[in-house]
């Protein structure tokens, strides 16, 4: 331990270099007895791990681009136990790149699994919204630091992490991998599209890529209820999806609490039928309710998705089963009344729609019309395709250097629809020869976004994709366990097949 304490100091690290880019600063230091407590479920597709009572090295590097006026933080953690050689990259959230406290979290936990690990903010600092860097003035996005996100940042931090593991225990990382959920998966989508020499194995969960279908799509409910001028309550909204639950549950011959197939269910559910029945017990009302007509058209147009004029489906929506009260149709409600709901994570389209395209800080939402809408959406493709959309199916690259692919997605994900993801692999598989050698797709039913609902987690399928890149060991399946009813089910997740 002596020999990896004396290396963790900035002078280790003179050498490090970036193209293009002048490094300001670099930082070193020994942090001692560790201990941290978080949600592990936070993991996505990692197991739990202890996180007490460990040493590691923290080596934060300060640069930035040539002609541009901005500071990007690369900050690298580094086991001075058990080191497996190992670097794993963690993805961020929302407007945030990484170096997040969710980021710290993660990074701890694999120090303690022995990974070197890594993670950037891009220049953007760890705010969920992008409120304080867009733009450089009304009517001017910030390009610069849209692309640092979208894609730069990553393949610099990949650069110079393996640099600084080289650096400090004599050779470069044996493996390198890249693991995110959200925004994360986006990211990891994004190098293998674009650095496709980045990383050799990456693990994508909910990727956020068709960026504008995403964000707009995020905001279509709120949209729909404006339009309609009615905002259910939460309760009824949750009523509806439990029926739903509760009729389709059965469907695939296992009373689980989850729906496996939500196109099959949404076949065969009426949901029209539950107009005018009593929800007991409303969490808003502090009584009982009864389910309006309101309620079961918002439940619907966020099932089926973005819809034009003409009634045309320019994005599909969300899985039936999912609760979409804590979601895209989520309201703020009194007693008696309720409203639109853009904070928190519903402020995330509502940025990009304000800040990007309509590039107005004070663009007016509530009063935005559908032909207003769709305008924008056709605007934000136009424009932000080439940066941020994250689309190209073409892996060719990616998978001649042999690197490997997991993405997953739960099919109850309130935030973005699972259909995203399947819709890509379906085109990888049509634009890339032989893609169940590289790309494994796995759906999760009753996985929320990234983590929490009903189904279990699949903590197994990063240790799968290390055993496939490091032993060309192709996941088949995946275990995955949940509690329903006091009884724990157990049971194999099996890889997506792309058929269109």
């Amino acid at each position: 331990m002596a020999t990896v304490f004396q290396n963790c100091v900035p002078e280790t690290f003179s050498d490090l270099f970036l193209n293009g880019s002048q490094i300001t600063s670099v930082l070193a230091n020994v942090v001692q007895n560790a201990t941290f407590q978080f949600d592990q479920t936070l993991r996505f597709d990692q197991p739990e791990i202890p996180t007490s009572n460990f040493d590691y090295c923290n080596v934060t590097i300060s640069y930035n681009h040539a002609e541009e006026n901005n500071t990007i933080i690369v900050e690298t953690l580094l086991p001075t136990d058990n080191f497996n050689q190992r670097l794993i990259a963690v993805g961020g959230a929302g407007f945030v790149a990484g170096r997040g406290l969710l980021q710290q979290w993660q990074m701890l936990a694999n120090l303690a699994e022995g990974y070197a690990t890594v993670t950037t903010d891009a220049g953007l600092g760890t705010s969920i919204s992008a409120d304080s860097w867009a733009l450089l003035s009304p009517g001017h996005v910030d390009l610069q630091k849209l692309q640092n996100l979208a894609s730069v940042s990553l393949n610099d931090l990949a650069i110079l992490a393996k640099q600084v593991v080289h650096a400090y225990s004599g050779a470069p990382p044996l493996y390198s991998y890249w693991n995110g959920c959200s925004q994360g998966g986006r990211q990891g989508m994004m190098l293998a599209q674009l650095y496709p020499d980045a990383f050799d194995g990456i693990a994508a969960g909910a990727p956020a890529i068709y960026w504008t279908e995403t964000m707009f799509n995020m905001y279509w409910s709120q949209l729909y209820m404006s339009m309609i001028d009615q905002y259910p309550y939460g309760c009824e909204l949750k009523a509806i999806t439990a029926a739903a639950v509760a009729y389709c549950d059965p469907l695939d011959g296992v009373e689980d609490g989850i729906v496996a197939d939500s196109d099959m269910c949404l076949e065969h559910f009426n949901v029209s039928s539950l107009v005018g029945t009593t929800v007991e017990d409303c969490a808003q009302t502090n009584g009982s309710v009864k389910i309006s007509k309101a309620a079961v058209m918002v439940a619907h147009a966020t099932w089926q998705g973005i819809s034009d004029l003409q009634g045309n489906i320019l994005w599909p929506g969300f899985g039936i089963a999912t609760d979409i009260a804590s979601g895209t149709a989520s309201t703020i409600c009194n007693t008696t009344t309720c409203s639109m709901d853009v904070s928190e994570s519903y402020g995330i389209p509502a940025n990009w729609l304000q800040l990007f395209v309509a590039k107005d800080p004070d663009f007016n939402l509530a009063d935005l019309t559908l032909d207003e809408f769709i305008s924008m959406f056709n605007n934000s493709k136009r424009e932000y395709s080439s940066i941020i959309e994250t689309q190209n199916p073409d892996l060719s690259e990616f998978s001649q250097l042999g690197g490997k692919l997991i993405s997953f997605h739960g099919l109850s994900d309130q935030d973005i629809t699972p259909k995203g993801s399947r819709y890509y692999y379906q085109q990888v598989k049509l634009a890339t020869d032989g893609i169940q050698d590289f790309y494994r797709h796995f759906e999760v039913p009753g996985l929320a976004h990234c983590f929490g609902g009903t189904g279990g987690q699949p903590t197994s399928l990063f240790a799968q994709l290390r055993a496939w890149v490091e032993n060309g060991t192709a996941p088949e399946t995946s275990p995955i366990s949940f509690t329903y009813q006091n009884v724990t089910y157990e049971n194999l997740l099996y890889p997506y097949d792309g058929d269109l």
